[in-house]
C-alpha cells in the first residue's frame, strides 16, 4: 500500500490510492463489525428506514441491515441531470453501468424525506466527512436535501484525517467502520 497522498493531491491521485488501498486490504475482511456499528447507531436514533447502498466489490455489504430495518437503494438517473432515485431495497434487480445491483427504472419511488437515516459508500473519508467518491456527484446532489444522520461507510484503512474538498462536496455527519462508528468534525 502507498503512503497517503498529500490534501493538495488531485482526486484522480487520490482515487489510485484509494483503489490500490481497497485491493490491498485482506480478501476476508467481514462487515459485520461495520454492521454492528451501524445497527447500534441506527437503533439508538429509532431509525426505521434507512437508505442503503447495494455494494460494490471491496466495499462494507449493508445487506444484513435489511433483517431489521426497512432498506431503501438508490438507481443513478442522468436525465434531465444526473440524480439519484429512492426504491425499496428488494427492487433492485439489475446490474447498474457502475456494477452495483440497482432498481428498474419502473421501481416504485420514496421520497428522501420519508428516510430517516442514510448510508453513503465511499472510497475514502476523513476526519471532517468529505467523501471521496467514484466522481459522479450523486451523493452530493442527493444529501442537501436530507436532514436526519448521514453515514459514510468505509473500511478503516481508507480513513485519512483529510480529503480535498471542493464547495459543492457534501460532508455526512458520521463515519463508520470495522473499528467503530464517530461523529465528524465541524
Amino acid at each position: 500500500m502507498s503512503s497517503v497522498p498529500d490534501v493538495t493531491t488531485s482526486k484522480a491521485d487520490w482515487r489510485a490510492w484509494a483503489f490500490a488501498t481497497r485491493q490491498s486490504l485482506p480478501a476476508d475482511l467481514d462487515p459485520a463489525d461495520v454492521v454492528a456499528h451501524l445497527r447500534a447507531f441506527l437503533q439508538g436514533r429509532g431509525a426505521r428506514r434507512v437508505l442503503a447502498y447495494r455494494a460494490l466489490p471491496g466495499e462494507p455489504d449493508m445487506s444484513a441491515l435489511a433483517q431489521e430495518f426497512e432498506l431503501f437503494t438508490t438507481r443513478t438517473r442522468y436525465k434531465p441531470e444526473r440524480h439519484l432515485t429512492l426504491h425499496p431495497w428488494d427492487t433492485a434487480s439489475e446490474v447498474s453501468k457502475f456494477g452495483y445491483l440497482q432498481p428498474p427504472a419502473s421501481a416504485p419511488q420514496v421520497a428522501l424525506s420519508s428516510l430517516d437515516a442514510v448510508l453513503l459508500p465511499g472510497l475514502a473519508y476523513d476526519r471532517h466527512g468529505v467523501r471521496m467518491g467514484y466522481g459522479g456527484g450523486f451523493y452530493d446532489r442527493l444529501l442537501p436535501g436530507f436532514v436526519g444522520p448521514s453515514v459514510g461507510v468505509v473500511w478503516s484503512a481508507l480513513t485519512v484525517p483529510h480529503l480535498p474538498r471542493e464547495p459543492h462536496d457534501c460532508p455526512v455527519g458520521w463515519v463508520a467502520t470495522e473499528q467503530g462508528l464517530w461523529q465528524t468534525e465541524a
